[in-house]
């Protein structure tokens, strides 16, 4: 049995829920989304509570039912409050600022970094060594702070690097004499 599935979802108020066939359609203050489920699962809506229960019990339709609970959730909360990933630049020139759609990034390389930042996403540079990153999408929210996270991870001597806010390094001792 999943304990996430067996949860059902409560909607807020101001959030609407609409089920036609396998697709579920969210629609909230701040966006609207949709997910298709597989057919291994069933979802149900019913008083501002959205069920989703398996068909079956085979392993598959027990692994979707968790993650189709799930994936409901996040676009509920997506809808109501969006989500936030915060990134932190540390290092000697290292810095970042916006510039239109495009986050500029001088990260110790021989050339600037110039970001693209995808529909659906908001990010500022409210200082130059703090990136937000903010949309309604929480899988999009967290690839495109990966995708900027990965021109420049931390690295375990110096710390230098972009790293989440409130992520620990593990620092490593360097080379004795």
């Amino acid at each position: 049995m999943s304990r996430i599935g067996k949860k059902p979802v409560e909607l807020p108020s101001g959030v609407t829920a609409s089920v036609s066939g396998q697709t579920i359609e969210i629609k909230g203050p701040k966006d609207a989304q949709s997910f298709t489920a597989t057919d291994d699962v069933t979802l149900a809506v019913n008083d501002n509570v959205v069920t989703v229960t398996p068909r079956g019990s085979s392993k598959r339709a027990r692994q979707q039912w968790g993650m189709s609970r799930t994936v409901i959730a996040n676009m509920v909360t997506g809808c109501t409050a969006g989500f936030k990933k915060e990134l932190e630049i540390q290092g000697v020139g290292y810095r970042a600022q916006m510039q239109g759609n495009t986050l500029k990034l001088s990260l110790g390389l021989s050339h600037e970094v110039n970001f693209e930042v995808p529909a659906g996403i908001t990010v500022t540079a409210p200082k130059p060594t703090v990136i937000i990153v903010e949309g309604t999408d929480s899988q999009l929210v967290g690839q495109v702070a990966a995708n900027i996270r990965e021109w420049r991870k931390p690295e375990p001597y110096k710390g230098k690097g972009i790293r989440y806010k409130g992520e620990f390094i593990f620092r490593k001792e360097g080379k004795k004499k």
